[in-house]
């Protein structure tokens, strides 16, 4: 049984990044997207014409400077390896907590489609319907480097992910 990380936000956050459950490298740092081949980091700089440095402390701080939160959909699960399509016996996040601790979140995004899916299953008619309404869900294309079902060049990612500059 694999455990995700604690949500990063802020009281100011507007975006809520999701992904599904961090991968083998994410888990043993216990920072988010730690893989080097994953492009989150690189995307995230680039829509926003900034330098995000390797140092997580910094990558923090960039976060905070722009309004981003990240969390995972998935709280725990069996998943052997760090592919989405893996993961079994999934137990959600409870995010109505979330919610109360950044209420200045308005759009959710999600890091791939399996997160979409996943939260679509797991989460959406858990969570109390006045929380979400509120809320602009957005289904964005994954970071991961594992090519995924809809494979997308960085470029593409980059023109897909520049949405949440201007949330």
């Amino acid at each position: 049984m694999k455990h995700g990380l604690a949500p990063i936000l802020w009281p100011d956050s507007r975006v809520l990044v999701l992904g599904s459950l961090p991968g083998d490298e994410s888990l043993r740092l216990q920072q988010y997207y730690a893989n080097p081949r994953n492009q989150f980091w690189t995307i995230l700089a680039r829509i926003h014409d900034a330098t995000v440095d390797a140092d997580y402390a910094s990558r923090l701080s960039f976060l905070r400077d722009h309004g981003i939160a990240l969390w995972d959909v998935i709280q725990r699960a069996d998943r052997p390896g760090s592919l989405d399509a893996a993961i079994k016996n999934a137990v959600p996040n409870d995010f109505a907590p979330l919610f109360e601790r950044a209420p200045a979140v308005r759009t959710i995004v999600f890091n791939g489609g399996a997160a979409a899916r996943l939260f679509e299953r797991s989460v959406r008619r858990l969570v109390v319907p006045q929380l979400l309404c509120a809320h602009r869900l957005i289904p964005l294309p994954s970071t991961s480097p594992i090519p995924g079902r809809n494979v997308c060049t960085l470029g593409q990612k980059i023109e897909k992910w520049k949405i949440i500059a201007h949330c």
